[in-house]
């Protein structure tokens, strides 16, 4: 069984979300088909056949969940330092062709945002920047062509 790194407070928000999954959206949904049950017919009952298949789909995503979380590595990115980007590090990084700078978080999958600046320890860009120092460069294959950065900063906080 692969481990899917994850922070401890990014498996804290997918815990969050279970939890909420298994107990308020459970409920909303069984009491959904409760009501749509005693408006009659099932044959002919479009709101029944909506209830059952939200929660068809919330089961499908808890059983997603559950999985995932099995798989979980937490790793506590409080107690991460040293001078090479590693997961959970922040890095600063410098575009070497148009002198643009921009800063990203590496974390899990399960967790990444680009617009919090978050990305996936398997993205291309993580993948040329982990195992580098301050001063490195890298060139990252995207999809507009090979860009090369050069790290400027590493940060664990």
């Amino acid at each position: 069984m692969d481990r899917i790194p994850i922070t401890k407070e990014g498996f804290q928000k997918i815990k969050e979300e279970l939890e909420r999954l298994k107990t308020k959206e459970r409920k909303d949904v069984v009491e959904a088909i409760k009501e749509a049950r005693a408006h009659g017919d099932l044959s002919e009952n479009a709101e029944y056949d909506a209830a059952k298949d939200r929660q068809g789909m919330l089961e499908a995503k808890i059983a997603e969940l559950e999985s995932k979380m099995s798989k979980f590595e937490v790793i506590d990115t409080k107690n991460l330092k040293g001078d090479k980007v590693v997961f959970g590090a922040t890095v600063k990084i410098e575009n070497v062709e148009t002198d643009e700078i921009k800063e990203y978080r590496i974390v899990g999958p399960d967790e990444s945002d680009i617009s919090k600046g978050d990305i996936s320890v398997l993205s291309p860009l993580a993948r040329a920047l982990v195992g580098k120092k301050v001063g490195d460069e890298t060139v990252v294959n995207a999809p507009g062509g090979e860009i090369e950065y050069e790290i400027v900063e590493i940060n664990f906080e």
